[in-house]
């Protein structure tokens, strides 16, 4: 290993240890393997997520101030900020869990935190299989849509899996590929031989220097990817991937937040009309209709599972609009 990734690891592990320190209420939970999720509704109120379940626990901070002290510290140790001015924090800390926060005056309960932990478990297909989350026939179609090259989304709503299922298909892309994989915060693992991970980046405190996933996208494309991955489309870049879908770069995949297929399609829409570049609609539903291949729909159920709920077919736009 050389000086400078031992110097790194040595530092991430500092950090994590000073996170720690901040979380002491909820460290249990933390390092915990069965909790997935941590969410703290105010500094007396913390709930924990096992088996897609949330139940309450019996851990509090001290105050509001201590909860805000410990959120302000934790984004600072990750060079991210948050406070009355800027009440919002996306971030990833260094041992690939995800946390997210609001502040008063946007919060009117507190300080509000979640903690989506990382998990090091490889998800397989059989995994799936066994769980009753897919058929092996369904499977089976996947693992063939990937060999080919489909272009797929993956639509569901929040803690559905989506992230999950998008690193177990990008697992499945065959060998001697260039792969751009491009997130707001890197949730993604992916072992994978010839693969370069972007992450955007926010803008300082003086409102400068913000790189977005449209910035990124833009630039994705002028380093000879064969396949993009985005996170998740939530936003203005949904038409720089649909351009890249429909100019060459076959197999792209990335998520989006909707409750169906048809959702799915109505939304990446809506997301590209958002961008500065206008299109018409009629234009824009044909490009759609050309780029997206499959849109897997993922759905969590009242007793907690997570299942492929759906795999359908984007058959292109008909003459008729439709």
């Amino acid at each position: 290993m050389s000086s400078s990734a031992s110097n790194s690891d040595k530092a991430s592990g500092v950090v994590q240890e000073t996170i720690k320190q901040f979380l002491s209420p909820v460290n249990a939970f933390l390092e915990d393997p069965t909790v997935s999720e941590i969410l703290i509704n105010g500094y007396q109120e913390i709930f924990d997520e096992r088996k897609g379940k949330l139940e309450r626990v019996d851990a509090r901070f001290a105050d509001d101030d201590s909860l805000m002290a410990a959120i302000n510290n934790i984004a600072r140790s990750v060079e991210r900020r948050i406070d009355r001015d800027n009440p919002r924090l996306d971030a990833r800390l260094p041992g690939g869990s995800r946390i997210a926060a609001v502040f008063p005056p946007c919060s009117r309960k507190g300080p509000i935190m979640s903690i989506r932990k990382f998990t090091n478990n490889k998800i397989t297909f059989q995994d799936y299989i066994r769980f009753g989350a897919i058929t092996p026939d369904a499977a089976m179609f996947l693992e063939i849509s990937m060999f080919l090259g489909k272009n797929i989304l993956v639509s569901g709503g929040t803690g559905s899996g989506k992230t999950t299922l998008l690193g177990l298909l990008c697992s499945r892309i065959p060998k001697g590929q260039r792969i751009i994989v491009i997130e707001d915060s890197s949730e993604l693992e992916i072992n994978y031989e010839h693969m370069v991970n972007f992450e955007k980046k926010e803008a300082d405190s003086q409102g400068k220097g913000e790189v977005t996933i449209q910035d990124l996208l833009k630039s994705s494309l002028r380093l000879r990817p064969d396949r993009i991955i985005v996170g998740e489309v939530r936003g203005a870049e949904a038409l720089e991937l649909i351009n890249a879908m429909n100019t060459g770069h076959k197999g792209c995949l990335g998520t989006i937040h909707a409750n169906s297929p048809a959702d799915a399609i109505v939304r990446l829409e809506a997301l590209a009309q958002g961008g500065e570049n206008k299109i018409s609609e009629k234009a824009l539903r044909y490009q759609v209709g050309s780029a997206i291949e499959l849109i897997i729909q993922v759905s969590r159920y009242s007793d907690g599972s997570r299942k492929i709920a759906q795999i359908a077919e984007v058959r292109g736009f008909l003459p008729d609009g439709s």
